[in-house]
């Protein structure tokens, strides 16, 4: 595409130098959108898709009545979409919650702009609100369905310091990348699967090992993220070059972590509407 772009700008180029120019840079600019990462659409809907398929009768009902009648996977990018507007900027951090590690999460210490747990806490509490208006609960269940997605991914429960591994840089199969972009979609990515794919091929569970996945509160489910960005940390280190070795050592945990945010997510709809 930049190169029809580039073709053009040549032929401009004839009549004025100031066009030549301009259109380049807006040739390379396409190029650079092109090619910038999709931020994890692909893991998050998976987690949606999965959600869906444990959805009590009732809870669905609920939801599609909310939603219009798109499914989870469709509003699973929603809480990303918005960091465009400058009006949702309050919602950064709820993203993402940073505590020392072996150290209990402590209420009193926690970020005054909200973050991951007390983010997914007050949209629990929105959809149970009797008082709550319809666009309340539309835009915290949107919220919700993401932000469970964010639990999962261990490293938005990592080290405030490096930004959760954003500021440990590597190399990804030769191109420049980071530890949590590695792990939010660099995998995900280079497994070249659909998110309907990803979830139709998720682990076959007995009903046992499901219940199993969704007992705990929301802090336990935390603590075990935690308990894997140590793992994640120790796996990788600056000037690290990644390829098929790394994805063939992590990935299986990634594909496990997508599986838990669903069973998890469905868990929560549940509780909530049923």
């Amino acid at each position: 595409f930049s190169f029809i772009f580039f073709n053009l700008a040549k032929n401009i180029a004839m009549k004025t130098k100031i066009t030549f120019t301009l259109i380049v840079l807006f040739s390379i600019s396409i190029a650079l959108q092109a090619n910038k990462p999709n931020w994890g659409a692909t893991g998050h809907r998976t987690v949606g898709v999965i959600a869906d398929k444990h959805l009590t009768k009732k809870a669905k009902r609920a939801i599609n009545n909310l939603l219009d009648n798109h499914n989870l996977a469709f509003y699973s990018t929603f809480s990303d979409d918005i960091k465009s507007d400058k009006a949702f900027n309050k919602f950064y951090s709820w993203h993402y919650v940073n505590f020392a590690f072996d150290a209990k999460y402590d209420r009193a210490k926690a970020d005054k702009d909200g973050d991951l747990i007390q983010a997914i806490e007050t949209c629990i509490a929105t959809l149970k609100d009797k008082n709550a208006t319809r666009d309340d609960k539309v835009f915290y269940l949107k919220m919700l369905i993401h932000f469970m997605g964010d639990l999962h991914q261990p490293l938005h429960v990592g080290r405030g310091e490096d930004r959760g591994g954003n500021d440990i840089k590597v190399k990804w199969f030769g191109k420049s990348s980071n530890l949590h972009r590695v792990w939010d979609s660099d995998m995900i990515d280079g497994y070249n699967m659909s998110f309907t794919e990803m979830a139709n091929n998720a682990d076959k569970l007995s009903k046992a090992q499901i219940a199993f996945i969704q007992k705990g509160t929301l802090l336990d489910w935390v603590g075990e993220s935690q308990a894997l960005a140590k793992t994640v940390y120790s796996s990788a280190k600056n000037d690290d070059k990644l390829s098929y070795r790394y994805s063939y050592d992590y990935l299986a945990t990634v594909r496990q972590q997508l599986q838990k945010g669903g069973l998890r997510l469905a868990k929560v709809l549940n509780d909530i509407f049923g």
